[in-house]
Formats: C-alpha cells, sequence, structure tokens
C-alpha cells in the first residue's frame, strides 16, 4: 500500500524483497468477497462458511505476512493496515468457531474497526487513488454492517454485503495494479496519485 502512479519497484529499495502489498490486498479481497458473498444473500447453495478457512489461510495468515514483510520494508502505513486486518480475519474465524455468539457481537466488532479504518482512510489520501478506493469502500462495508447487526436489519446488511463486493473488486484491481506496475517497472494499470498533502 505504497505505491503511486509512479511504478513501484519489483524490488523494494533497499531491502531486497519484493513489494508485499499486492499479496496482502489479494488476500483481503478474496476473503472480504466471499463473507460478502453471503451478507448480500448471494451464497444461497453454499454452506455460508465457505469464507471460515480463507479467513484463517490466506486473508490471515498470508495478509499478516504482507504486514511483517512490510515491517521490514519500513513502511508504516501497510505494516498496520495488513498486520491489523490479517489479525482481524484471523480473530473473525476464531469467533465464528469458538464464539457462537449473536449479530449483535459482530456489530460491536465492526464498529471498532471502523474506529480503526477512519484514521487509515484519511491517511490513505497520502498514498494514490486506488489505496484511497479500498480504504473508502471499507469504510462504507464497516458502516453499513455494524448498523445492520447493531439493529438486527437484515436489509443493512445486504447492503453492507453489496458494498463489500466492490470493496473486493477495488482491492483486487489496486492488488493487479501493484502486480504488473513492479513487474514491468513502469505504470501499466493506473492507480492515481496521492489526493493531498496533510502535512502541506
Amino acid at each position: 500500500m505504497s505505491t503511486t502512479d509512479e511504478a513501484p519497484a519489483a524490488v523494494a529499495a533497499g531491502t531486497g524483497i519484493a513489494d508485499p502489498a499486492p499479496l496482502g490486498l489479494a488476500a483481503f479481497a478474496l476473503t472480504t468477497f466471499l463473507l460478502s458473498a453471503v451478507n448480500a444473500g448471494w451464497a444461497k447453495n453454499s454452506s455460508g462458511n465457505d469464507w471460515l478457512g480463507y479467513a484463517f489461510a490466506y486473508g490471515g495468515f498470508c495478509q499478516l505476512l504482507a504486514g511483517m514483510w512490510e515491517f521490514r520494508n519500513r513502511n508504516v502505513f501497510g505494516a498496520t493496515a495488513f498486520s491489523t486486518y490479517g489479525g482481524f480475519w484471523i480473530g473473525l474465524g476464531l469467533w465464528a468457531v469458538l464464539a457462537h455468539g449473536n449479530a449483535k457481537d459482530l456489530g460491536w466488532i465492526l464498529l471498532a474497526f471502523a474506529f480503526f479504518n477512519t484514521y487509515m482512510l484519511i491517511f490513505s489520501s497520502q498514498l494514490n487513488t486506488a489505496v484511497f478506493g479500498v480504504f473508502l469502500t471499507l469504510e462504507l462495508t464497516e458502516i453499513a454492517l455494524f448498523i445492520g447487526f447493531l439493529a438486527n436489519s437484515s436489509g443493512m446488511v445486504k447492503l453492507g454485503g453489496y458494498i463489500g463486493v466492490i470493496t473486493a473488486f477495488v482491492a483486487w484491481y489496486t492488488s493487479a495494479a501493484g502486480v504488473i506496475n513492479g513487474m514491468k517497472g513502469k505504470p501499466v494499470l493506473p492507480v492515481g496519485s496521492p489526493l493531498f498533502n496533510l502535512g502541506s
């Protein structure tokens, strides 16, 4: 989550390792898509738990790894974002398996993550339009879902599911841009410029 319209290097400068952001974004996108399809009511022919294993293995573990590698890259934003949402997916998986709580539990969890996501959304405006789009759509997803679960509103939960699907596709696009731009060493898929500079 550190690229701009200036193409990212295939290997992050001075680190000797590739940019982990495309992996983290892809892991976030796929797991978000699976759960959002359930929330939107689209996965009627599934058990509704198709997201669960991926919450541990891909959205959780792989995204957490991406966060750790971002620490190695000295990218505080990417490290914080990927590690936090990796922990989110692992925690959500554990909640689903162990807690057997009601929907209001999930509402409070999502409310707490919406607080975190709010300042990350603001700070993402310093990076590029694509990353900002991920955090903006995620913010809207979390707001719709925490209202839906706390108010026991199936309509709001479905709305959160629809927005979550959009979030997943924005994250997939941003991941794809990071992969191809890093491979080519130049902008191939545009990600846009920072929206504004908080330090100016």
